[in-house]
């Protein structure tokens, strides 16, 4: 198995980056996990303690869930993976069974920043994209898809989301072997990746379908 880990700020382009890889080497190579869905369940707190609470700090999520399905699949197990309610900041009643793959593609901010989930990733990747566009990224996402408000994210991205950046991630893509600028804008350098996990697919498998060519 091959674990890829893709990190970067939010709004950077990692998810864009890692459904790539999917698109390019197939959903049947390829699991995809979201550490976005690995968020505390907070539902022992009022709505309005919820929405207080720094979602951008690394002890917002339930790393030790993580590295449990990791390993799970690492071993060839089935997880399952949990669902998360960014409206209500809590996760929901249903979990997404995930079969263990050749390759599991893991994005989320804080992806390389805890040892414990480097230590079992074989790439590691960060997203590098300017402030100013991902923070306009952000806040479509969280407007459009997570019922957020214009000043809500605005606040949050002053009071933890820059902060929690300077202090975490950034110092995080020291420990990358390929950084990306520009996230999925920039298809050389997701082409070199996927290359490099089709190659692996291929030394383990003898042949994968990639798009519409099967190398």
């Amino acid at each position: 198995m091959l674990m890829v880990g893709i990190a970067g700020g939010t709004g950077s382009g990692k998810t864009t980056v890692a459904e790539a890889i999917v698109d390019a080497l197939g959903a049947d190579n390829v699991g995809l996990i979201s550490q976005d869905a690995y968020y505390k369940d907070l539902t022992n707190l009022t709505l309005e303690e919820r929405r207080q609470r720094n979602f951008d700090h690394p002890d917002a999520f339930d790393t030790d869930l993580l590295l449990e399905h990791l390993t799970a699949l690492r071993n060839g197990q089935t997880v399952y993976l949990p669902v998360y309610d960014f409206a209500r900041h809590t996760r929901a009643g249903v979990t997404v069974p995930m079969a263990s793959k050749p390759v599991i593609v893991l994005e989320g901010i804080h992806v390389l920043v805890d040892e414990r989930v480097r230590s079992l990733l074989d790439i590691k990747v960060f997203v590098h994209t300017d402030a100013d566009v991902r923070v306009l990224r952000r806040l479509a996402r969280d407007i459009q898809e997570r019922g957020r408000t214009l000043d809500s994210v605005l606040t949050q991205y002053l009071s933890t989301v820059k902060p929690m950046h300077d202090a975490f991630i950034e110092p995080s893509k020291r420990y990358a072997d390929l950084i990306i600028p520009e996230g999925g804008e920039n298809k050389i350098a997701i082409s070199l990746l996927t290359t490099r996990i089709a190659q692996f697919l291929l030394e383990t498998a003898g042949r994968v379908q990639v798009g519409p060519k099967a190398l």
